[in-house]
């Protein structure tokens, strides 16, 4: 008897068959590259930024299923899922699980999705913090995965360097000056509501909570009765968004400033220029490719700071695998789930607080042996246990787990 696309069993070879869901997100491109180079059976169902009707889509998802026949669907922050919950069913009809690794925070994108728990999906996510608040939210299957980097295509491109990107002490990241006008616009506050939300920001960049949702729900809970009554779930995601990334905007305004004394070079979009207009003794530069630049940028730079968003505060970001894969030497903001990934002091080197930031560039500067062991050894934990093909193998290994 012919298998049909529900009963046929799952993950019965060595390595699973896996659909990749949309390149709209760079990381897309590592997880490809990484199924190539470990031998895994993939497709790559991209559907870009154009709008597809509900039957073209239905037709597209269809197709893939049963003429690839896909042991799971891989997606990263559920782009490519849609919003109503056709793709969801479409995964019940088929017998399929889905993966879906959120590397930004779950909690700002989820709210917006209907029909979460009718697939049988699996999330893996960044941060430790959030698996237990997902598993709240419904969600049986919640992991966490870590970022990581891949050296193969974090390589240097010049054959000489580019002088106008050396520099004692760098900075690469955004001002969120834009991000956060954009949310806002689109949570559209009250002007009431707005200021409350600027207030409340600023009282969460400088707390230890996690999430903005909960912080507002206990320190302020007349602010979050105002949001929630727009009675819009994209207007309240919008406004808690606002929230994160103005509290991500004052956070890295007050440590970048700290570097000011030691002429840092900035690398971003304008609203550095905004927001640094009365600073003196720093450079600015436009935004740079990450592949094309980047690799050549890092090594550059005596030091390469770093100061994480506020979305996740014990998670690491990109940039702790990046500079040291790059041969670069790393500052940055400590995480609590640092010490899971590097051995401190000897792999990785942090600031606890903002006010340390002056005296450690100052140590870091003029010690350059030490620089360059740390940069050494931080860049030999990454290719031991943290690349992108480290981390598929390990997606890999709890899918065939959970739904095999």
């Amino acid at each position: 008897m012919q298998e049909s696309p529900t009963t046929r069993p799952k993950f019965r070879n060595a390595a699973p068959r896996i659909l990749l869901l949309t390149s709209r997100y760079f990381l897309i491109g590592e997880l490809e590259a990484a199924c190539r180079r470990l031998g895994v059976e993939h497709l790559l169902l991209d559907f870009g930024t154009r709008e597809m009707d509900l039957d073209e889509f239905v037709a597209a998802m269809t197709d893939a299923f049963e003429t690839f026949r896909p042991d799971f669907v891989l997606t990263v922050n559920h782009l490519g899922v849609d919003r109503e919950g056709v793709l969801a069913s479409l995964l019940r009809r088929h017998g399929l699980p889905l993966a879906s690794w959120f590397v930004d925070n779950p909690h700002l994108i989820l709210g917006a999705y209907k029909c979460l728990h009718e697939a049988r999906t699996a999330l893996f996510t960044w941060d430790l913090d959030t698996v237990d608040s997902l598993r709240t939210m419904g969600f049986e299957h919640v992991f966490h995965l870590p970022l990581g980097a891949d050296p193969t295509r974090l390589t240097p491109h010049r054959a000489a360097p580019v002088e106008a990107w050396r520099a004692p002490i760098s900075f690469v990241g955004n001002s969120m000056l834009t991000k956060t006008l954009l949310r806002a616009r689109a949570a559209n506050p009250s002007e009431a509501l707005f200021r409350a939300g600027m207030e409340v920001a600023k009282a969460f960049a400088g707390s230890s909570a996690q999430l903005a949702g909960p912080f507002m729900a206990e320190h302020f809970p007349e602010v979050r009765a105002a949001y929630t009554a727009l009675d819009d779930p994209a207007r309240e995601l919008a406004f808690e968004t606002f929230v994160t990334w103005q509290a991500t905007l004052l956070y890295r305004l007050d440590c970048v400033s700290r570097t000011l004394p030691f002429h840092p070079l900035i690398v971003g979009d304008t609203g550095w220029q905004e927001l640094l207009r009365t600073q003196t003794g720093w450079h600015y530069h436009p935004e740079l490719s990450y592949y094309e630049d980047l690799p050549d940028f890092y090594p550059l730079s005596e030091i390469n700071f770093n100061c994480t968003s506020q979305q996740m505060k014990g998670a690491v970001n990109q940039r702790v695998f990046d500079v040291p894969c790059c041969n670069g030497f790393l500052l940055t903001d400590h995480r609590r789930q640092m010490e899971a990934l590097f051995e401190p002091e000897t792999e990785i080197v942090c600031y606890p607080t903002p006010d340390d930031i002056p005296g450690l560039v100052e140590r870091y500067l003029a010690d350059p042996a030490a620089r360059k062991a740390v940069a050494s050894a931080a860049r030999k934990r990454v290719l031991a246990e943290h690349t992108y093909d480290h981390r598929m193998t390990s997606l890999m290994e709890t899918m065939r787990q959970t739904f095999g």
